[in-house]
């Protein structure tokens, strides 16, 4: 009973972790997008440069989700609190 309590709650741990993050890196696009946009309206001649850094900057952003994937599916598949019972 206690292995399949601590396994349900892995599992709705590991969504929720991953949801939140996939929310907090969409958040973060957003905002790296609209600023590049302002920029590029403020100054044009530096769109190359600011695209340059967008891209790298949402690749940087994008890391935090894929990070918690693989937290989440060890959480879930290698369960370190299930061998403790």
């Amino acid at each position: 009973m206690e292995k399949a309590l601590i396994l349900a709650l892995s599992a709705v741990g590991a969504g929720l972790g991953v949801g939140f993050a996939a929310m907090g890196a969409a958040i973060g696009d957003g905002h790296a997008a609209s600023k590049m946009l302002e920029g590029i309206a403020r100054q044009p001649e530096m769109g190359g440069k600011l695209l340059v850094n967008f891209l790298i900057s949402v690749g940087l952003i994008e890391s935090m989700p894929i990070i918690a994937t693989v937290i989440a599916i060890v959480l879930v598949f290698a369960n370190p609190f299930v061998s403790m019972l």
